[in-house]
């Protein structure tokens, strides 16, 4: 979403090489935490409010409890939370450490459990022969470069286009029920078509203050003047065509920054139910051992500077998801009706 630095690490050379390896040694663990609270020192969204000398000592004092590297890492989830760092998440070893996420399963269908649970893929289709649907789910990777994000990215727009090029539709809806988070880039940019060139986002500071500007323009993905990645666009725009935009309470992070990103746009509604609540920027902040961490340091805003703690529909629907069917979904139901009133 925002502008991504990867912080240079010099680790110590007295390191010894099994310690690097194994992730067993007491010197690791130190080595690991002391790098991780200078890392959020210095750019966490919310480090003026932390006091970092007290909850840094309460730290390497739980620490004495572990036995190993790898055991200690637990207390990142403890630590998480004694400073609100909801949307930060670390990586390392294919493992995912973060504070305890809040819980929605209540709120969420069994319908949605079952096709969440069979890991939906980008999907998109026509439905009666009217209306164009895309399902955009969780996308996640590693390998933030822009010509990786161009990789993802392009295929995702091409199935759109194809949808477009060869269809006469009277609406678009986009569903971003399954989309927990991830890497936005690539939704944003296969959604470019409907979008057009413009300003669609930004990031306020913890002052709320705007810091910079994302936009669009002839496909590429600007991040203030700096260019993210690109799609190579085809036929005309979409921009002022009608599109819904559809959330549930698992929508989150990337989810919720796609929904931002048409808020202020022409001829659009929002239905469901309201958004998980991860409406922060994160960048890439590069820790020992091949690890990284997800790093809050700002708040995402609309295009008008706008910021939403939550993603609320304008038209509320928290039943009747069918995804085998959707024309019998009450959420694609609704969106049809907003088509046909003019």
């Amino acid at each position: 979403m925002k502008k991504i630095f990867l912080l240079i690490l010099l680790l110590s050379l007295s390191l010894p090489i099994n310690a690097q390896k194994k992730f067993t040694s007491k010197d690791s663990t130190n080595l690991y935490f002391k790098e991780l609270f200078r890392t959020l020192k210095n750019g966490y969204l919310h480090k003026n409010d932390i006091k970092w000398n007290e909850i840094e000592k309460e730290t390497n004092k739980n620490l004495d409890k572990y036995n190993s590297f790898i055991a200690s890492l637990d207390e990142i989830e403890v630590l998480f939370s004694k400073i609100g760092a909801r949307h930060c998440n670390i990586y390392i070893n294919n493992r995912t450490y973060s504070s305890s996420p809040k819980s929605v399963k209540e709120k969420l269908s069994e319908e949605w459990k079952a096709k969440y649970a069979a890991n939906p893929t980008f999907e998109t289709k026509v439905i009666n022969d009217e209306f164009g649907y895309i399902l955009i789910p969780k996308i996640v990777f590693s390998d933030i470069s822009s010509e990786n994000i161009h990789k993802v990215a392009q295929p995702l727009y091409d199935q759109i286009a194809n949808l477009k090029l060869n269809n006469n539709l009277k609406g678009w809806i986009d569903d971003l029920r399954f989309n927990t988070g991830g890497n936005s880039w690539p939704m944003v940019l296969a959604l470019y078509d409907f979008l057009g060139d413009n300003k669609i986002l930004g990031n306020l500071n913890a002052d709320k203050k705007q810091e910079n500007i994302i936009k669009l323009e002839n496909g590429a993905y600007y991040d203030n003047s700096k260019k993210v990645s690109s799609i190579n666009p085809k036929g005309k725009l979409l921009d002022n065509e009608k599109v819904v935009i559809i959330t549930s309470p698992a929508t989150g992070s990337s989810g919720e920054i796609v929904a931002i990103s048409f808020k202020g746009r022409k001829n659009t509604i929002f239905i469901g139910q309201e958004t998980y609540g991860a409406t922060t920027g994160n960048i890439k902040a590069e820790l020992p051992f091949k690890s990284y961490m997800a790093l809050t340091t700002s708040y995402d805003c609309d295009r008008n500077g706008n910021y939403y703690e939550t993603v609320i529909p304008y038209i509320s629907i928290s039943n009747g998801d069918n995804y085998t069917n959707l024309t019998s979904d009450s959420n694609i139901k609704e969106a049809i009706k907003y088509f046909k009133r003019s």
